[in-house]
Formats: structure tokens, C-alpha cells, sequence
């Protein structure tokens, strides 16, 4: 069966490619003194690539468990899915990382997370090597050596891999996708964005939404959109060229946003909660020969609540917040199937290798115990249930869940119960409930469909050499100079045709946050470390946390599908080996010091990613500056000074910092100037001046100041006109970190999401007058 194999699928190596790019090759003339005495010779660029070369596409779901989608037991329908698999192969020992950032890294380089500087999201980047925060030259994207082999390249959605500092509209742009390896790029650079009015970019261009929310604007639509679109330009400008596309949704990660129409489809179908759902797709993973017969189901950790321990009048609202997420992953689906539907309608489906993981991590208990504002829980605010609800009936009740009014996520239950049958969830790589993702592969061309799923151990780092294997590519030893560090993963070419053929490598580490895990053979050491994603708040005794005192786990996955059965006690000395294989993995990938993706967000919040500056000057019509590169109007002490031209009775944004779901902004309302500190929708501060402001040039200062110097502390803001006092308040808890992961600070306008539900309607409400300039100084 091999040497089958090896004649159709596994092409010979294409020779030459271990240094890129290629020699350019020279002219095939002969200059002579004048034309009569030249010899003229078309030369002939060589084709690196056969002509059957297959196109490649990888699609990727974000925040997505194994126990969401119908195809593997779930009860979110995903008919695209079903598709992919049912005409391709599957695998249920497909790996990731636990974390945005860290997978897409890897999985497009084909190395480790952390010896790529990718041990955590991108925003928290600190000075170890492995936590850097920037995949360096010496790791060449996929994207950068099928381009140098012929391949026209795209790339859609979210990205997450470039330095937030780097994310402003004036770059530096090596570390976006187009400098990255990809021809072209259409989505976001952070690692959330509204699905209503997301901040976009297209190549190293903002550019806005082209639709609002009311005119039906949703970015996994757009995104499918834009992708169709590309694929259309392709077949006509590009034809003779194979493409690889890499299309990252922004679903299932929060806010979950979806249209009501979406969420109505289950209305009703989760009346009884995330443990009884555990049970149900856990019987049809086993019935569908997804999960082994022998799999046993996983108990609920203590610290996660019961569904019969929530109360009576909160059921409704978690309820209906799972729906709405049911809704949004069914949607992504949805748009992945226009794809595959165009990749046919183009003549590209036969010969497409067509890559569908659904998950970068496991669902994700980020919304704790259910909110209306997500960014609640990474800013450390504790609220109650009952506050998001009350809230929530303000704005409208149950079928605001899903808009653009707020920032929704489902409780920590319905991520755990996504993740069906294995304890954990994203952020935890010591369980496979965070790590264990569905992949499944299509090539008509060339793979024959098979039902069963294949049981070989990968990790996303193996994509990148099946990718090379397939298309027949030498790893390259050199790219534009720069020596490449070997690939950690390992090709399971040879699996996608025979089931029984070696795949994939022995030895898998994982880390994440101080969560880390070590793989072996068909064993499994792990510990979970020093935090749980859905516990609110840092836990006890953080500050002097060492790994030195975390408990080790041990499991035989080869016999324990869904770590069930913990070994730890009855192996001491299998451990103690596992253990140290875990060193000497950790100490090679430059994982040490184990927990160092906590350094910024637990120990030194100062140290988050923010400008060098402590005072700025902007133009009147500067825009969509990401928050991350923003002056921290909205924690620091600080003062804006505005100077304008103000019309009689004018109206308008001033300036606005981050969106609806949290922000700032400075605004004038038929001549009434207006404040309003909105912390993440459950409270909104506002000030307004008791006459209106007189026409004319006029000098506007807003000053900023903790009332108590704590994190979260009382913000006093004082506002004075031509310097006199013209209006002053108190906000009573701030924002200790940050509004948004993925809006902006806008003078004279607000873009993107409105900040304050006053002037929704008449968004992005620009100011009638003109403005000069704005200060700001930290103070």
C-alpha cells in the first residue's frame, strides 16, 4: 500500500527549493553592439509546480468544542461540516494549542508556539523569547513558501499574530499577513471584533464595513464574500496558477453575535441545560463512531456550576445565550458552505485540498457565568447575574442577546458542555476539552472518502509538512537569507490515503498560562495550573504561584480516551518519566518560565502592551486608532484639550474611545456638551453641561483623575470651557484594562461601534463644526 501511496498522492521533490527565493533566471539573449549583432531568446521562467498541483484551503472556526456540531454528536447544525467529512476523511486526534494566538502560529509555520515567541495572545507579549510576541524570519509562514513556489496566497478574518503595538494604520507592516506571506488579506488584526461593526483592513488599508448592521452587515458574511470574490478575480487574472487561501473565522469566539432570526432556530432546544446536553451528544459521538465505545464521560469539575444549581429566574437568560451561540456557529457554517460551493461553481473542487479544523482551542469559558459584556471578565469587574439581566431588560430583554446593543457570551457551562466528553476547555492545555479539535480533509482528486475517523495522534503543527509533502516541497533550509529553525511537526501525507500508515510524531508538548500538558506514545502528564478560566477573578494565593507545587495527572489515552482515569498515584515512576520529558520539551521550545504568559496580565498589568508616549497631538479627522496604540483616556490620569470651531446649537462626536460595549466619549447635543463613561453597559456615567456652549472658537478641556488610586478605582472628571468650569462628575468604577480588543479612538466622528446608546440612531454622528486639534497628556 505504500508504494501506492508514494505514486499517487506523494509527488517527487521539486528540486532547488531549500534556499528561497529561487535564482531569478537569466536573460536567454545575447547583447551584442547594436541590434543587427544581438541574438534575441525568449527566456523561459521555469513552473516549479506540476500542472496538477492541487489548490489549498484551511479553514478555521474559532472557540469551537468537539461537542458543538451535529456532525460529531452536537446539536448546532453544521451541514457544511457534514459535508467535508463525508466526502473527505476525518481525524478525532487533531491537536491544538488552547490558545488563538499560539495555534494560528503555529499552524502556519509548522513549529511549536513558543519557540516562535507565540506562548500567548499577541496583546500580551513580555521580553522572554518565548513569549515575544512576533514569529520571527527564521519560521517562514506556508503562505511565504507556496507563494515562492508559484501559489497565488490569501488570507480572510481574523489574524491575531501581529504585535498590537504594530496594528495602527501606520504600521510597520512586516508583521501583517501581506508581509507574512499572504498576497492579500481582508479582515481584523485582533483577536475579537464586533460581527456588526467590526474595525477592517484590507491588505495595510482600514476600510470601513460596507454595510451597517440595520442595511444586514455581518463580518462572517463578509468575510465569505470577499473570500468568493477573490476566488473569482483568481480564475480570471490568475488562472495558471494554483492558490492557497486560509480563511479564520471570527465565530464561535465572543461577542457571540448573530442575527435573531439565527438564534430562533433553537429556541427551546436547551431548556435543560449543559449537563443533560453532555449526555445526549455523548451517547451520539459514541453512536456516530466519533468517540470509542469504551470513551467514558468526564465529570464536572467542582468549581463549575451544577445547571440544577442555577437559579429558576436566571434560566431563561442562559438559556437564550446559548441559543444565540447555536445560531452563530450554525452561520459560520453556513458561510463556509458558499465557499466550497463557489470552489465547485470555479472548476477548483476536484483538485482543492480542503482543510476544515473546527476550533483553534476548545469553546471557551471566558463568559464565566454568562454576560452582556464580555471584556468584563478580562478586566477582573465582578457583577452578578442578575445585574446583566436587569440590564438587559432595560435595553430590551432576551432578544437584545445577539444585536449590536451588546457584547454577549454564554456561561462557562455551555463551553464545557461544547467540549463533551472531556473535562476542560480553551485556556486549560492540560485537558483535551481545551486542546482537541475536529479536523477533517478533502481532495476529490486524490482521497478516497472514508467514514471512519482516523485515530492518529496529530498537532497543528503537522499541517505545514503535509502541505510540503503533498505538493512535493523541499523544507527550505534558507528564506530571503534568513536561516529557518527544522519544523516541529511531522506530514500524516501518507494517512490521508491509508488509514494504517504512520502519521504525525510521537512527542507533543502543550503550555499555556502555567496549564501544560506532555503527550508520549499514548500517554498523557498534565497539571492544570495556577488558574481556571471560569472562575472570576484571580485566584487565591496567585501571587506566590510556582509549578513546582502543581499536582501532575497521568492518563493512558490509548485506554482512556477522554482522560477519565486518573494514574497519577498508582504510576509514580511513569509520571516522574513524563515529567521530565516535559522539561527537557519545555527547555528546547523555549517554554520557560513556565507560566510566563501570566507575567503581564496577573503580575505586572502595568506592563500591558501601550504607546511610549505620555502626550499626543491629533488632527481634527484622525480615525480608527486601535485602542491598544490609544492614549488610556479611560484609566489614567489624563487631560484632552480640544480646540474648535463650534457652530450655533452644533452637534457631534468630539472624540470617542472604544464602542457599546464599553467606552468613552466627549460629544455635543444640540449645544449641550455631553460625557459619558459607559463601563461595559451595565453602568453608564454622563455629563452635561446645563447650557449650551456659546458659538465661536472655542478651547474644550476634559480632565481625568482617580478619585481612589486602585485598579477599577473612581474616576473625577472635570470638564472646563475657555478655562472656566463649566461641569464635573464622578465615574464609580473604571475600566482597569481596556474597553475593546478591536475598536478605536475616533476625533470628530465615531466609527465603528457607538459608544453612547444617545446617539446610536444618528451614528457615526460627525461634529458639525470644525476641530483644530486635540491634546492629550497623561498628567
Amino acid at each position: 500500500m505504500s508504494d501506492e501511496i508514494g505514486a499517487q498522492l506523494i509527488p517527487p521533490v521539486i528540486q532547488g527549493g531549500g534556499v528561497l527565493p529561487f535564482a531569478p533566471v537569466p536573460s536567454a539573449s545575447i547583447a551584442g553592439r547594436t541590434l543587427q549583432e544581438s541574438t534575441y531568446a525568449q527566456r523561459e521562467v521555469p513552473r516549479r509546480l506540476p500542472t496538477d498541483t492541487p489548490n489549498i484551503v484551511i479553514v478555521l472556526i474559532d472557540d469551537a468544542g468537539p461537542g458543538l456540531p451535529t456532525t460529531f454528536g452536537g446539536e448546532v447544525t453544521t451541514a457544511t461540516l457534514d459535508r467535508i467529512c463525508g466526502e473527505g476523511v476525518t481525524y478525532n486526534r487533531f491537536h491544538t494549542t488552547a490558545m488563538c494566538s499560539p495555534t494560528r502560529a503555529s499552524l502556519l509555520t509548522g513549529r511549536n508556539h513558543h519557540e516562535i515567541g507565540n506562548g500567548q495572545i499577541a496583546e500580551l507579549a513580555n521580553d522572554w523569547d518565548g513569549y515575544a510576541g512576533k514569529i520571527p524570519r527564521s519560521s517562514a509562514t506556508v503562505a511565504e513558501v507556496l507563494k515562492q513556489y508559484g501559489y497565488a496566497t490569501s488570507a480572510f478574518g481574523k489574524w491575531h499574530n501581529t504585535p498590537a503595538e504594530e496594528t495602527t494604520a501606520a504600521g510597520p507592516f512586516e508583521n501583517w499577513p501581506t508581509g507574512l506571506g499572504f498576497e492579500y488579506f481582508y479582515g481584523f488584526l485582533a483577536g475579537e471584533a464586533s460581527q456588526y461593526e467590526p474595525h477592517l483592513v484590507r491588505n495595510t488599508t482600514v476600510v470601513s464595513p460596507p454595510k451597517t448592521p440595520e442595511e444586514g452587515y455581518h463580518l462572517s458574511e463578509d468575510l465569505a464574500d470577499d473570500a468568493i470574490g477573490w476566488l473569482r478575480r483568481h480564475k480570471a487574472f490568475n488562472a495558471n496558477k494554483p492558490f492557497f487561501m486560509y480563511w479564520a473565522s471570527g465565530c464561535l469566539h465572543g461577542p457571540h453575535h448573530i442575527m435573531k432570526e439565527w438564534a430562533d432556530k433553537y429556541a427551546g432546544k436547551f431548556d435543560d441545560g449543559w449537563d443533560a446536553y453532555r449526555e445526549r451528544v455523548f451517547e451520539r459521538a459514541k453512536a456516530k463512531g466519533w468517540i470509542p465505545q469504551d470513551c467514558e464521560l468526564t465529570a464536572r469539575d467542582e468549581t463549575l456550576t451544577a445547571w440544577e444549581d442555577i437559579p429558576e429566574d436566571e434560566k431563561p437568560f442562559q438559556r437564550r445565550l446559548m441559543e444565540v451561540a447555536a445560531g452563530y456557529a450554525e452561520h459560520v457554517d453556513v458561510q463556509v458552505g458558499r465557499i466550497a460551493d463557489e470552489l465547485e461553481h470555479l472548476g477548483y473542487g476536484d483538485n482543492t485540498l480542503f482543510l476544515y479544523i473546527w476550533g483553534d482551542n476548545g469553546s471557551s469559558g471566558e463568559g464565566q457565568n454568562g454576560t452582556i459584556a464580555e471584556l468584563l471578565a478580562q478586566n477582573g469587574i465582578p457583577t452578578t447575574v442578575r445585574q446583566h439581566i436587569d440590564t438587559l431588560e432595560e435595553l430590551g430583554g432576551l432578544d437584545v442577546l445577539g444585536s449590536p446593543l451588546v457584547d454577549n457570551q454564554y456561561h462557562a457551562g455551555w463551553a464545557w458542555a461544547g467540549s463533551t466528553p472531556y473535562k476542560g476547555m480553551k485556556l486549560l492545555a492540560s485537558h483535551l476539552g481545551g486542546t482537541r479539535n475536529p479536523l477533517a480533509v478533502r481532495w476529490p482528486a486524490k482521497i478516497t472518502a472514508d467514514p471512519v475517523p482516523r485515530e492518529v495522534f496529530l498537532h497543528c503543527t503537522d499541517v505545514v509538512p503535509t502541505i510540503y509533502e503533498l505538493v512535493g516541497i523541499e523544507v527550505p533550509r534558507v528564506v530571503y537569507g534568513e536561516p529557518q529553525m527544522p519544523l516541529a511537526g511531522a506530514s500524516f501525507a501518507r494517512t490521508l490515503a491509508d488509514r494504517a500508515a504512520p502519521g504525525g510524531k510521537r512527542t507533543q508538548y502543550f503550555e499555556v498560562m502555567g496549564s501544560r500538558a506532555i503527550y508520549h506514545d499514548g500517554w498523557l502528564a498534565s497539571a492544570r495550573g495556577p488558574r481556571l478560566p471560569w472562575v472570576p477573578g484571580l485566584p487565591e494565593g496567585i501571587a506566590t504561584w510556582t509549578p513546582d507545587n502543581d499536582r501532575w495527572e497521568l492518563y493512558h489515552l490509548d485506554q482512556d480516551w477522554s482522560q477519565a482515569n486518573d494514574l497519577a498515584d498508582s504510576l509514580p515512576d511513569k509520571l516522574m518519566q513524563m515529567r521530565e520529558m516535559f522539561a527537557i520539551e519545555a527547555a528546547r521550545n523555549a517554554v520557560l518560565p513556565i507560566g510566563g504568559g501570566l507575567w503581564v496580565p496577573v503580575y505586572h498589568p502595568e506592563l500591558r502592551i501601550t504607546p511610549p508616549y505620555r502626550e499626543w497631538e491629533f488632527a481634527g479627522d484622525m480615525v480608527r486608532m486601535p485602542e491598544f496604540c490609544a492614549p488610556a483616556l479611560g484609566n489614567k490620569n489624563n487631560v484632552v484639550v480640544i480646540e474648535a470651531d463650534i457652530p450655533e446649537a452644533a452637534s457631534g462626536v468630539l472624540y470617542a474611545l472604544g464602542a457599546a460595549a464599553g467606552g468613552l466619549t466627549c460629544y455635543l447635543d444640540d449645544g449641550y456638551l455631553c460625557y459619558e463613561y459607559n463601563l461595559f453597559i451595565l453602568s453608564r456615567t454622563k455629563i452635561r453641561s446645563a447650557e449650551r456652549l456659546p458659538a465661536g472658537r472655542t478651547t474644550i478641556s476634559v480632565t481625568t483623575r482617580y478619585a481612589v488610586e486602585r485598579p477599577a478605582g473612581p474616576l473625577d472628571i472635570t470638564i472646563d470651557v475657555n478655562g472656566e468650569s463649566l461641569a464635573s462628575g464622578q465615574v464609580p468604577v473604571s475600566a482597569p484594562l481596556l474597553f475593546t480588543a478591536n475598536d478605536c479612538l475616533d476625533i470628530g466622528t465615531c466609527l465603528g461601534s457607538p459608544v453612547s446608546l444617545d446617539y446610536r440612531e444618528r451614528a457615526p454622528f460627525p461634529f458639525e463644526g470644525h476641530i483644530h486639534r486635540v491634546r492629550v497628556a497623561y498628567t
